[in-house]
């Protein structure tokens, strides 16, 4: 396989490993996941994952409950770590070796994130799952995920969701959507399009992390993005 990208960082939603349970993780979904990353990872890519926590505990829907927003925001972290124990789980059974990192302390659920233990899980064929977001409140799994991209060096950031890129509006609410196969930062932005959020956007426009979105829950699609193939969404900074 002719591969595009050497190191990337793969940014999946907590309420992807729900499936059509809506909540939780289901396991099946869990598992052709696995299956999609392993062959990647085995064909010489190395592979950093962030996972949200929507699935389990989402902190912004917590404080509309009456929940501390910092509290709220914790207990989602570690609904993100909750979720990568779950993959690191999928990817060993698939013989696929995987290591999860805390952005806090959580030994032995996790290993303290640094950027070079991380380099070093990769390079030695290892998945670096990155766990517990920044480590602080009012920042989201998505600018989380855009952070460690740019520290261990990704070539690109690729967020794998339900749609297969980027619309004009909602293509789930609106049939006349049309898709972009390319966008600058600046016109996400000017559209009020949500890619990810503006912390994160900016961060990645500011460092030249492109963003790559597409349908991650078509098996072959993450393969056939890091081969160059034309699908999903490029979200870049223009030159």
């Amino acid at each position: 396989m002719r591969i595009k990208y050497n190191r990337i960082l793969l940014k999946l939603s907590g309420e992807s490993l729900a499936g059509a349970q809506k909540q939780g993780i289901d396991t099946a979904h869990l598992g052709e996941y696995a299956e999609q990353i392993k062959d990647v990872a085995q064909s010489g890519v190395q592979v950093a994952i962030v996972i949200g926590g929507g699935n389990i505990f989402r902190g912004l829907s917590g404080v509309g409950k009456g929940f501390d927003r910092v509290k709220g925001d914790q207990m989602g972290m570690l609904a993100t770590v909750i979720n990568s124990l779950a993959l690191s789980s999928a990817l060993e059974s698939v013989g696929q070796p995987a290591q999860v990192f805390t952005a806090i302390n959580m030994f032995p659920v996790g290993e303290h994130y640094s950027k070079w233990k991380a380099i070093a899980a990769m390079k030695e064929g290892k998945v670096a799952i990155l766990a517990g977001g920044t480590g602080n409140p009012f920042f989201t799994t998505d600018t989380g995920a855009a952070l460690r991209a740019v520290e261990i060096e990704a070539d690109a950031m690729l967020k794998g969701t339900r749609v297969d890129g980027v619309y004009t509006a909602d293509p789930e609410k609106d049939p006349t959507a049309t898709k972009f196969s390319e966008i600058s930062y600046d016109e996400v932005y000017n559209r009020g399009l949500k890619v990810m959020d503006l912390t994160a956007t900016a961060l990645c426009k500011e460092n030249g992390m492109p963003i790559l979105v597409f349908d991650m829950d078509t098996n072959g699609n993450l393969q056939k993005v890091l081969s160059g193939e034309p699908i999903g969404t490029l979200v870049y900074q223009p030159k």
